[in-house]
């Protein structure tokens, strides 16, 4: 239980059905100081207290367990090992992974649970197949896309079925507190949400150039490419003006060189995906499908194949701004209408469209 809205309705349900239910929220730092009061994210004190309170209206047992250390190896120096590499990591997709779906799930387990029940906006369908929540503003199929089989078979999503709006309706018939609480939007190991300023506090200043990708000429300097993702427009403090006056983007950032590369927009366009790190739940690929490369980014068409742990996607239309880091979900409809997962993978690399590509070398 987070303290929010979502988790305690799930909790709710799942008592109301009859299930012997344990509230259990997590204390995810180190330093408990950093709970402040006001500090955005879902992880504050604030939280473990309306997350108590909304066991007791339930009234359900609830606990606190510690996974400070467990957290911090493998969401949060996952997240910085990331940046520090060039790629722009989901930290989310790492804690269902590692943490709610492995590391609560293994203790929970032990301790004669059968199930993690969560207040994600998701179905498992009787097939145990995951599946898009029926509000798709509010869907996080994507996040929980990186679970595996035996994951999935214990894990519980009543919220799959409702709308935002009815389960807030739900809260407040209910009497729970947190009904009109706002919905957390920060990464939460992020209190102040100043993701630059936190990377840099453990990664230190380390200068570089920023080049144009079509002279190859120095156009700027940074002081540490992990402030910097591909797609990224703002904050790049360019001194060179491009020859044709129009904006540049981040078109890669290699740290070896410590070298961010920019270029015009139309550079951005892939059309073919390479992704490692493969959960497969779907019919033996390849398969035509829909594909989703960020959390509630754009949908895009493609022919879909596995070989061993590399997924590579041929994308039917180009996609732009695509990061390495990233999730890259596979989709496809089932006869009810539904958005079925077929697995997950972690992009490693975008291949230029072929209409850049002779822009490139013309």
């Amino acid at each position: 239980m987070s303290g929010g809205v979502d988790s305690a309705v799930a909790a709710a349900r799942a008592h109301d059905a009859g299930h012997d239910v344990t509230g259990v929220h997590l204390a995810l730092a180190r330093n408990p100081q950093t709970y402040r009061t006001g500090a955005r994210g879902c992880c504050t004190l604030e939280d473990s207290r309306d997350a108590r309170r909304a066991a007791d209206v339930i009234g359900i047992p609830f606990y606190v367990w510690d996974m400070a250390d467990q957290f911090h190896e493998s969401v949060v120096d996952d997240f910085v090992a990331e940046y520090a590499a060039g790629r722009t990591p989901n930290p989310c997709l790492r804690c269902n992974e590692k943490i709610k779906f492995a590391a609560v799930l293994d203790r929970a387990v032990a301790l004669g649970f059968d199930a993690v029940v969560t207040g994600h906006h998701a179905r498992l369908g009787a097939d145990g197949l995951l599946r898009r929540s029926v509000d798709e503003g509010k869907d996080q199929s994507y996040v929980l896309a990186v679970l595996n089989r035996a994951q999935l078979d214990r894990a519980v999503f009543p919220l799959g079925e409702s709308t935002k709006a009815q389960v807030r309706a739900e809260a407040a018939e209910r009497g729970l507190a947190v009904a009109d609480k706002p919905d957390s939007h920060d990464i939460c190991f992020i209190a102040d949400g100043d993701t630059r300023g936190f990377l840099e506090r453990r990664l230190g200043a380390t200068p570089g150039d920023v080049v144009d990708s079509r002279t190859g000429e120095k156009i700027g300097t940074h002081s540490g490419a992990y402030a910097y993702t591909v797609g990224q427009r703002k904050g790049l403090d360019l001194r060179v003006p491009a020859p044709d006056g129009k904006p540049r983007y981040v078109l890669s950032i290699t740290p070896v060189t410590n070298t961010v590369t920019v270029g015009p927009r139309e550079a951005l366009s892939v059309d073919e995906i390479t992704a490692n790190r493969v959960i497969w739940h779907g019919s033996p690929a390849p398969v035509t499908c829909d594909v989703q490369l960020r959390a509630h980014g754009e949908v895009v068409p493609a022919s879909v194949s596995v070989a061993g742990d590399t997924l590579t996607a041929r994308l039917h239309s180009p996609a732009r701004g695509v990061a390495a880091g990233q999730a890259i979900v596979a989709y496809r409809r089932d006869a009810e209408g539904g958005d079925v997962v077929l697995g997950s993978a972690t992009i490693t690399a975008g291949v230029l469209s072929a209409t850049e590509r002779a822009v490139a070398h013309a």
